[in-house]
């Protein structure tokens, strides 16, 4: 079922007599619990024309760099694999995805995409649609409930998101089928390159910022991304609720880096975790849906979600206030990117995130806060989290992380207690962590690596 809230045309422009329907796969890179790819089978079996489905590599993506390429060229190759058994053909372009999918959608007699919510995402889609000559529509499928349909502006919090989502997820939390295609678009060609046969074929293409080395212990794709969900149902979600924020111990699903390349639908993972009666099952809803869409829904209609302007007004003013306090120690941005302060804890964090492409949710927000504590200013501060976060997290340059960056600062939170430099801001140390955690299990665990 495709939800007609879902569905949303790009431009006026009719259908053409002309030779295939196109899909620009882009932000949902899967086959599975994929709206847009399976709104592109239906619209081809109507018009009675083969599918041919289309990615457009994009080199200078803003701050993606090898480890970035390397984890979502692994899940194209599988998703091209999984294509062809499903009887359509997948093509890739390198360059700038405007005029490379434009030049491919001459021979389209229907252009359908998935949805993007970052600004130049959105961007690629509005000049792509104003240059073609068919008819293009959007299908979104990378929030459960789309973002629109949810809400007409910007949430304050979670607590203003939530019931708008729960009251209509019995309508949106539904499976996905795949629908057969009628004709044959194994055969079907386009003015497009051969897609790559491996994932280094890709990397050739890409020739990617080699600064920051692809993560080991990670592989992308949807296989991988299927395995560890059902690892994580099996053998952490019980105790997800109790353990979810120690980070001594490894209860998070591990599924962020596949979200966000559209490696895996959060509608997926949400019907597989509903089935369960786990007692983590309503935590872990409450991260995977309200949490993340009020990310979806702060990019989407803050369009200064990427810098320190997205601040709620109190936020802005009690940090302005406290602006020129004394900062003791202040630390410079090369001693911070290479985890040389005084506190091991932060130096754990800023190190899991370089080796590891991640850092535990929990220490994410202690790391960010220390960040004000510790720079210069607090739009500095902002500026050098989204830096470090977009270089070095695989789920980086994300809604999420804009967000989690954002939330550090006061977004999404309310006003506390007055102190030096924080203001108003949510103040956290590492006595805190030293009293709730085993904290320096965790930094050997971080020095194991």
């Amino acid at each position: 079922m495709i939800q007609k809230t879902r569905i949303h045309l790009l431009n006026s422009n009719q259908l053409q007599n002309k030779s295939y329907v196109l899909y620009w796969m882009q932000q949902s890179q899967r086959v599975d619990y994929n709206h847009a790819l399976e709104y592109a089978v239906i619209e081809s079996n109507r018009v009675n024309l083969p599918l041919i489905v289309l990615f457009c590599l994009t080199p200078d993506f803003p701050d993606a760099n090898y480890r970035h390429y390397e984890f979502m060229a692994q899940g194209l190759i599988e998703v091209k694999k999984s294509l062809h058994e499903r009887g359509i053909n997948m093509f890739m372009v390198n360059g700038d995805p405007v005029k490379e999918v434009v030049l491919v959608a001459l021979n389209a007699a229907l252009l359908i995409t998935d949805r993007g919510y970052l600004r130049l995402q959105r961007q690629w889609r509005m000049n792509v649609a104003a240059a073609v000559k068919c008819a293009m529509i959007e299908i979104e499928s990378e929030c459960i409930v789309p973002v629109e349909t949810v809400s007409s502006k910007e949430e304050y919090t979670a607590g203003t998101l939530r019931p708008k989502i729960q009251r209509l997820l019995r309508e949106y939390l539904v499976p996905l089928k795949h629908n057969s295609v009628k004709r044959d678009s194994l055969t079907a060609k386009c003015d497009a390159a051969l897609f790559p046969a491996s994932t280094k074929e890709i990397i050739r293409l890409v020739k990617p910022n080699m600064t920051v080395p692809a993560v080991k212990w990670l592989s992308g794709g949807y296989i991988a991304a299927s395995e560890r969900l059902s690892s994580f149902i099996n053998h952490k979600l019980d105790k997800f609720g109790s353990l979810r924020n120690d980070p001594s111990m490894d209860y998070s699903s591990g599924l962020s880096s596949y979200i966000h390349f559209g490696q895996i639908s959060t509608l997926q993972i949400a019907l597989e975790v509903n089935k369960t009666h786990s007692p983590g099952k309503d935590v872990f809803l409450e991260e995977l849906i309200v949490r993340r869409e009020l990310a979806y829904n702060f990019v989407w209609y803050n369009k200064n979600y990427d810098s320190y302007k997205s601040l709620p007004s109190w936020a802005a003013n009690t940090l302005e206030t406290h602006r020129t306090d004394t900062r003791k120690p202040w630390y410079s941005e090369t001693q911070l990117e290479k985890a040389s302060t005084y506190d091991p804890y932060w130096n754990a964090a800023q190190r899991e995130m370089h080796i590891r492409g991640k850092m535990h949710g929990y220490m994410r927000m202690y790391w960010g806060k220390k960040l004000i504590e510790w720079m210069s200013s607090p739009a500095d501060a902002y500026a050098f989290a989204l830096y470090l976060n977009n270089k070095y997290e695989l789920d980086g340059r994300d809604p999420n992380g804009f967000a989690g960056v954002a939330w550090c600062f006061g977004k999404h939170d309310r006003a506390w207690k007055e102190r030096p430099v924080f203001g108003k801001v949510r103040y956290m140390n590492a006595s805190g962590l030293e009293r709730k955690f085993d904290i320096d299990a965790y930094v050997s665990k971080i020095e194991a690596l």
